[in-house]
């Protein structure tokens, strides 16, 4: 069964920084692309930033802040994210698409790691 673990959430000012990793597991062959959404509260589930091959993008109002890259040995993605605002407050999801795995080809989710930047 394939499995997406999520860490390095937390509590940080303002400012600040955190790095994010996701590791998957699970009998998988392959992974096509690995992202990195959040959902505030009373918003919807936004994707902030995805990495298919070396391929990356970005939604524009964390270019430059974060940066999301891939292990695959690891099949593991991070996200660095520096200069933190309050408003990037959020529960922080990754997802994985196109996985080839013993049970076919999917897209799986993390279970969410909180994010809550103070002021």
């Amino acid at each position: 069964q394939v499995q997406l673990v999520e860490s390095g959430g937390g509590l940080v000012q303002a400012g600040g920084s955190l790095r994010l990793s996701c590791a998957a597991s699970g009998s998988i062959f392959s992974i096509n692309a690995m992202g990195w959404h959040r959902q505030a509260p009373g918003k919807q589930r936004e994707l902030l930033a995805s990495v298919t091959g070396t391929n990356t993008n970005y939604k524009d109002s964390v270019k430059g802040r974060f940066t999301i890259s891939r292990d695959n040995a690891k099949k593991t993605v991070y996200l660095q994210m520096n200069s933190l605002k309050p408003e990037d407050t959020a529960v922080y999801y990754c997802n994985a698409a196109g996985v080839r795995s013993t049970n076919g080809l999917s897209t799986y989710w993390g279970q969410g790691t909180q994010v809550t930047v103070s002021s």
